[in-house]
């Protein structure tokens, strides 16, 4: 069976990003973790196969995608799209947050997230928010 989750290979890179994170990266994981949102386990700069996820809870399969100024460009635009569809097809559900949410209306981005925890809480369908 191949392992696509947290692939060995990509540890020093996963690493490399957890040491480097963005300000707003480390506000919203202070938010996050130690189960502080809906008692979820969430785990930053984590590997599914090639691709790696800003913060991603394995028990419910969501993605949390902090996207900067970057993120902007019309080829990371592109990426990210593909990047995002390619993750989908494993079932991973997304929320993806701007710089400035996070910033500037943190409540409303985390309601984000924990509306999509609640939906699939009560579904056997993975959603988008």
């Amino acid at each position: 069976m191949t392992k696509h989750y947290n692939k060995t290979e990509l540890k020093n890179r996963r690493r490399q990003l957890r040491s480097e994170q963005t300000f707003c990266e480390k506000i919203v994981w202070n938010y996050l973790k130690g189960r502080k949102l809906s008692g979820k386990k969430f785990r930053r700069q984590y590997s599914i196969d090639n691709y790696i996820v800003d913060f991603y809870c394995p028990e419910l399969k969501i993605a949390v995608e902090i996207d900067g100024d970057v993120h902007n460009l019309p080829e990371q635009k592109e990426y990210d799209i593909e990047r995002q569809k390619y993750l989908e097809n494993y079932g991973v559900a997304f929320v993806r947050l701007k710089n400035e949410e996070a910033l500037v209306n943190g409540d409303k981005a985390f309601a984000r997230i924990g509306e999509l925890i609640d939906e699939l809480k009560h579904s056997s369908q993975p959603g988008k928010l």
